[in-house]
């Protein structure tokens, strides 16, 4: 006879090296091997592996959990059988489902925790599932970094991206082949959200060798598509629009042979497009981003789309769509949906309005595009100390090289222009860094060498003075 003590950790080397059939044969070895006691205990971890599975073994779940039942009644009080069994309700019942009981999230086993843990974050309890006591490293292998991964998933919904984003390397340190890949994969996509292009970019460039180069299995061809999203949108944000363009590309045709198009790669999709002046085909890949959203997501599409409209000056159309998103509570960029507001309002020449919306926008924290909007308005009303006040407003609060710092240093330099050249210096400091990146063939350019060269004369002629 023997106990589930002996053919456990052998089940455990096993599921390291991600062999589940060599661990299913052991416990099934050790079953028969043991009194019903000892079988309903090899049952119960039976079930622990089911509950890997995830959705596509809540049977095989539930059927365990029975089996343990059946061998020892007494089991069903056991923190182990607890946790599963509200893990298998979560399952099915989602945030409907009642939580663990408080032993399973206290129990010394910590593999009843672990699936306390799983049971929480399953039915939405993420302040819940946070406050759960557990380490990692009190696990075995296979299940020390999915541990770490629920953290990170928890404290990610939880709004503490920074430290979701550690416990994702974490679990990537202990996780294996794809599912090392996808780990990886989370906490790119949270540095990425923070802004650390490079630690984002090392993470991608890490889980793209764990891949097959053409994967067959239907979920690793789709963990490759996300991959594929996520390197565009870090080589979007270093300004690699057409190398993005490759990577969304096979995102797309990915999920087209493995899946259905989601609502992310034709978003991300349209801001290329958008990035490479293809507007019209990123009005489109928006419009489909809108119609494949959830609700939660849609007015994000729209926001998009309604700026493409913009871009292609059809400010009626995006009007419509901006009001629409307007009326969207939830929505975060309400600020910004009122400073577009105002930017069609301008289009459509009604000034005074342009100008009160935009200030309410700028009040509100959209500081950028109110700014260009007021800018715009003062020029039109020749106010020109207003629109120069607007625009390097607009340079301070823009990264270098995008595109509304670009609009800034060329308005600037134009109005100083406009002003008679009274401080050559600044006029030429300003057109020399907007022409760093103005396109080659570009409308500004010949405006901006102009303003530079003249701007050049009269600070090697006069100090500064104006030259008749």
């Amino acid at each position: 006879m023997t106990d589930a003590a002996t053919f456990w950790p052998l089940a455990c080397e096993a599921l390291a090296e991600g062999d589940f059939g060599q661990a299913f044969a052991l416990l099934q070895a050790g079953t028969l091997l043991s009194a019903p006691a000892e079988q309903a205990r090899y049952a119960l971890l039976a079930g622990s592996l089911h509950a890997l599975y995830g959705d596509l073994a809540v049977e095989e779940l539930n059927l365990s959990l029975s089996e343990a039942r059946r061998l020892d009644p007494a089991l069903s009080e056991d923190p182990l059988f607890l946790a599963l069994s509200a893990e298998a309700a979560a399952r099915a019942q989602g945030p409907q489902a009642a939580p663990p009981p408080p032993q399973t999230c206290t129990a010394p086993d910590p593999l009843a925790r672990f699936h306390a843990l799983s049971a929480l974050i399953l039915a939405g309890r993420l302040g819940e599932a946070a406050a759960v006591s557990l380490d990692p490293a009190e696990l075995p292998a296979h299940l020390s970094w999915r541990a770490a991964a629920l953290q990170a998933e928890a404290h990610e919904g939880l709004g503490d991206s920074a430290l979701a984003a550690d416990l994702f390397a974490q679990a990537a340190a202990g996780a294996r082949g794809p599912d090392r890949a996808v780990m990886l994969q989370e906490g790119a996509a949270l540095r990425l959200a923070q802004g650390q292009l490079d630690a984002a970019a090392q993470a991608l460039q890490e889980a793209r060798p764990l891949y097959a180069a053409q994967p067959t299995d239907p979920q690793e061809a789709l963990n490759l598509s996300t991959w594929h999203y996520l390197q565009a949108q870090v080589q979007l944000a270093q300004g690699q629009a057409d190398a993005a363009l490759s990577e969304i590309q096979a995102a797309e045709q990915l999920e087209a042979g493995h899946g259905d198009p989601s609502y992310g790669v034709a978003l991300v999709q349209g801001q290329v497009l958008s990035a490479l002046g293809r507007t019209e085909e990123a009005l489109a890949a928006f419009g489909r981003a809108a119609e494949l959203a959830q609700d939660g997501d849609r007015p994000y599409a729209q926001h998009e789309l309604a700026v493409a409209l913009l871009d292609l000056d059809r400010p009626l159309e995006a009007q419509e769509v901006l009001e629409t998103i307007a009326r969207e509570p939830g929505y975060p960029f309400q600020a910004e949906i009122l400073a577009d507001l105002a930017e069609c309002d301008y289009r459509l020449g009604q000034l005074a309005q342009a100008q009160a919306g935009a200030e309410q926008a700028l009040r509100q924290g959209a500081v950028v595009p109110a700014s260009l909007v007021l800018g715009n308005v003062a020029l039109e009303y020749y106010h020109l100390d207003d629109a120069l006040a607007h625009f390097e407003r607009v340079i301070g609060a823009s990264p270098e090289g995008s595109r509304d710092w670009l609009i800034g240093h060329q308005m600037t330099a134009d109005i100083l222009a406009q002003q008679g050249f009274r401080e050559p210096a600044q006029v030429y400091s300003h057109a020399q860094q907007a022409l760093e990146y103005t396109p080659e063939g570009d409308e500004w350019q010949a405006t901006l060498q102009a303003h530079r060269d003249r701007a050049a004369e009269l600070m090697q002629g006069g100090g500064g003075r104006v030259l008749n």
